[in-house]
């Protein structure tokens, strides 16, 4: 049977978030790279950030966090732009993503 695994990218901003979870990086980069077989089990998002999903994990003693990612199909990938504390990420995805969408070709 063929792999249907996707691709997970992080966008450079994505990864300098997730490098500032230390001491959980391993245990965020797990509940993230869980995507490469489920890019499904993040919620969509709607408003501006229609077109986005949202993946929900919990850091041990740390709290509630998400990553906040799009799903390319086409190229099997899982392009993910901020990762971060739930408290206000969707506003800082929002920027993000506006910023990504500008400098898009």
């Amino acid at each position: 049977m063929e792999s249907k695994r996707y691709t997970i990218e992080l966008t450079e901003q994505a990864t300098k978030d997730l490098k500032r979870l230390r001491p959980w990086v391993a245990e965020a980069t797990r509940a993230v790279f869980a995507l490469e077989t489920d890019p499904t089990r993040g919620h969509p998002l709607t408003g501006s950030l229609r077109g986005m999903q949202s993946l929900e994990f919990s850091l041990k003693g740390s709290g509630e966090y998400r990553a906040v990612y799009r799903v390319i199909e086409v190229e099997r990938v899982c392009l993910v732009f901020i990762i971060g504390p739930h408290e206000n990420i969707y506003a800082k995805a929002e920027r993000r993503v506006a910023a990504a969408r500008r400098q898009a070709p």
